[in-house]
């Protein structure tokens, strides 16, 4: 009988630990990270959150946050993570996200943390456009460094600037944006139609202007700030300047979607975004990162980035990011690079 009785214990706890197996929660996470970190990304949520399941749909940030305001009648993601604090504004807006606040979210800086109640987000890291600047292609050209964002309109730089793409690059976006920031709309709308004439394509990837600079196909690329130091430190001959009237900046943020059915999950995963192992991991790609107890520049990265960063307004880069890309699509479209 006491054999029995072992016998059924030991196959009712083998029945609850397969049970344990299969209650996996499957978190569909809409993300603009870059391929190189969805691995990474998700090993380190999967074995800090036990019983979560990564599932990523990844594509860039203006894609991304089309496709997820094309499905807000019936979203499909249960959380978004790694995306454009300014695109999880607009999902606000929308009432598209769900309230909470994670358990480490006062170790971060308060920039990257939801000041407006209801708390919905929270920031990753931050990511700035700087100008990548060939210094070989430059001297062949007579060009000097630039040293302001008016530079890149002078006639030695004809058709050899190239800059993202702001409806599907969130590095072009926040870009124009602190341009009108900076210089009030009639200003920068003056500013861009100049600068037009010295673009030679506008690309689909926030990393592509620098990568040609430092490949010397161009002079100068507005572009993402770490692919720059990257460049360089790979060898480019490059310098990364940041424009005296200062550096456009986003973050990544992450936030859960109304609604969810996985919402128990999703906060767990929440919690982990605002941790300090977390920062570390976003350390490995992003100088400037949320927890105030990690530092991360990586080699040749601008010693004065954050003292570069311009007063950013995300809830007006919300609130107009649709009426200033139907302009800028409607002035510069023609030179946009082909999408594959």
């Amino acid at each position: 009988m006491k054999s029995f009785i072992k016998l059924l214990t030991i196959a009712a706890v083998g029945a609850g630990l397969a049970t344990g197996a299969h209650a996996q929660s499957k978190l569909s996470i809409y993300t603009a990270l870059e391929n190189d970190q969805l691995a990474p990304f998700k090993a380190a949520i999967e074995k800090a959150v036990p019983g979560v399941q990564v599932d990523w749909v990844r594509d860039s940030t203006g894609v991304i946050t089309a496709r997820f305001l094309a499905e807000k009648a019936a979203p499909k993601a249960d959380m978004v993570l790694g995306l454009a604090a300014s695109s999880l504004l607009l999902f606000e807006k929308e009432g598209l996200l769900e309230t909470y606040k994670p358990a480490a979210a006062d170790s971060l800086k308060p920039v990257f943390t939801d000041t407006t109640a209801p708390y919905t987000w929270t920031g990753m890291d931050a990511f700035l456009s700087v100008v990548c600047f060939n210094k070989p292609e430059g001297e062949k050209r007579k060009a000097a460094l630039p040293v302001s964002w008016m530079d890149l309109t002078k006639s030695e730089f004809k058709d050899q600037v190239v800059m993202p793409h702001p409806a599907s690059s969130g590095t072009g976006y926040l870009t124009v944006a602190a341009w009108i920031q900076i210089m009030g709309e009639k200003a920068a709308w003056e500013f861009m139609d100049k600068l037009h004439q010295n673009i030679a394509v506008y690309t689909h990837s926030g990393s592509a202007p620098c990568v040609q600079a430092a490949k010397g196909e161009r002079t100068v690329g507005i572009g993402f700030d770490m692919r720059g130091a990257k460049e360089k430190t790979n060898g480019a001959p490059i310098e990364i300047v940041l424009p005296k009237e200062g550096a456009g900046w986003d973050m990544e943020a992450t936030a859960i979607v109304k609604g969810t059915k996985n919402l128990d999950a999703a906060k767990k995963v929440a919690d982990w975004v605002a941790t300090k192992e977390a920062n570390e991991l976003y350390g490995q790609y992003y100088a400037i990162v949320a927890h105030s107890a990690v530092k991360a520049a990586p080699p040749n990265y601008p010693a004065t980035a954050e003292q570069a960063m311009v007063k950013n307004d995300f809830a007006w880069m919300a609130a107009n990011r649709e009426q200033i890309l139907a302009e800028w699509v409607k002035r510069y479209e023609s030179k946009a690079q082909p999408k594959k």
